[in-house]
Formats: C-alpha cells, structure tokens, sequence
C-alpha cells in the first residue's frame, strides 16, 4: 500500500481499518502505523524506569500548548516502565483541547479470537490476535479531554503502532471505549481497551508517543496466557467419572 506523507516529513503507511461488522452493530477498528526514519525502533531507545531526568538534561519534554500544574513532573521520552506502573504525560488531542493525563497500563492478557464469536468478522479479523488491555486514566491537568481516545498504541513485533478497537455495543469481555463525555480535571476511569494484531502478530510493548519527532514511552511485562476453558473442563470430567466409579451398584 503506497504510503502518505506526514506532518513532520516522516513515511507513514496506513493500513486500512476492518470493516464494519453487521452483527450486534460493532466496529472493530486496528488501524495501524509503521514509523521509519525516526531514529530506529522503540527497543533502541528506551531506557529504564530508574532513569532520573537529570540523567538527560537535553530532552525536551513534549508539553505543546499543554499547561503543566505546578508540582506535576511530565515522564520523559524515552521512558521504559512494566506494567502496572504510571508515566504523566502531556495529552493533546486537539488544537482546542488538552490537559496532563496520568496513565497506567495495569495488565494485559492475550485473548481469543473465538471472543469474538458474536461478530461477523472477515478473513483479516479472524487472523488476528486480540488483546485485553487494563488501563488506567487519571486527569491531573485543568482540561477537559471527553470522548477522545486513550492515547496508549500497542507495538507489534514488526514495529508497527495499532490503534485500539472500538464498539458501538457494550462488549462485556473488554468494553474498549473512548474516555467519557466528560473528563474534566480530577475524573478516572478504569477500563479495558481491545487490540487486534493483524496476521497473528504479537504483542511486543505499549506505546504513548504524542509526535513522531519524540521517542515513545514504553510498558512491557508478562502478558498473561487466555483462561484454558477445556482443561477445566476436562478436571470436572475426571473428578465426576472417579465419583461414578467410586459408588456401589
């Protein structure tokens, strides 16, 4: 697929979103982003999560037009942290809308594609590998950033950024929304976003990058195995046949 320019020079290849899916009226998007020429992949560059700012004195931090409260400590580009824990970022999803956001990537857990059962899904979707996604969204800054997504990508092992996939039905299993209507200074939310790695990729990190110019703050961790229904199923079996076998006649 030929490539689009993007805002700061840099090749961006769009890979078209999956189509709508008729049944229960849901759509199932993973856009996806491959990044080149912005100074190699996100392993190269991160650092770990004892890294002081003062270790990188000539960072930039990627505030924008964002005001920073005072006593709020932006986390550096270039961060790497394990799940569960916490970078602030400055998040602008808009030229009218922006504010500090604390987010946190609790757990992942690689699902089933069988999940999806209820939806009619395409050759494309059926080949993919979903994930449940734990976040945690904090407003710690002075705006208002409503029904905007959480700015968090997931990095396949092909360096490529997958956009979250959204419903317009409540999918129990992981509901994967956009943050509320309103989400005004001092609101959370507590959430679980879905992502569909084309071709059977797989999951290498979590991403939050604002610019293309800056390197991504990174989480990774153990991501947890889907829940074997069968072998459970199996235990109940054997324990009812030694019951069976076990009563006189």
């Amino acid at each position: 697929m030929p490539g689009i320019l993007g805002a700061d020079g840099h090749n961006v290849r769009v890979t078209p979103p999956l189509p709508r899916l008729p049944v229960l009226a849901a759509v199932l998007l993973a856009v996806s982003l491959v990044l080149t020429g912005c100074g190699g992949s996100p392993k190269a560059s991160q650092h770990t999560a004892a890294a002081h700012a003062s270790d990188r004195p000539s960072v930039t931090l990627p505030t924008g037009d964002v005001s920073v409260p005072p006593g709020v400590q932006i986390t550096p580009p270039g961060t790497h942290l394990s799940f569960g824990e916490t970078a602030t970022v400055a998040y602008e999803p808009n030229s009218k809308r922006n504010t500090v956001l604390r987010l946190t990537v609790a757990n992942v857990r690689k699902a089933r594609i069988s999940d999806l059962a209820a939806y009619v899904l395409d050759k494309r979707a059926r080949h993919s590998t979903p994930y449940y996604v734990d976040v945690k969204v904090r407003n710690v800054g002075s705006g208002d950033v409503g029904h905007t997504d959480v700015p968090l990508w997931l990095v396949d092992q092909d360096n490529t950024l997958i956009h979250a996939s959204g419903f317009t039905n409540r999918f129990e299993a992981c509901p994967s929304t956009s943050l509320p209507a309103k989400f005004g200074p001092g609101a959370s939310l507590q959430t679980c976003l879905l992502y569909l790695v084309p071709d059977r990729g797989h999951l290498t990190a979590m991403s939050f990058r604002p610019l293309q110019a800056y390197e991504p703050i990174t989480w990774t961790g153990k991501v947890t195995a889907p829940k074997t229904h069968h072998k459970h199923h199996g235990k109940h079996q054997k324990k009812h046949a030694r019951k069976h076998h076990g009563k006189k006649h």
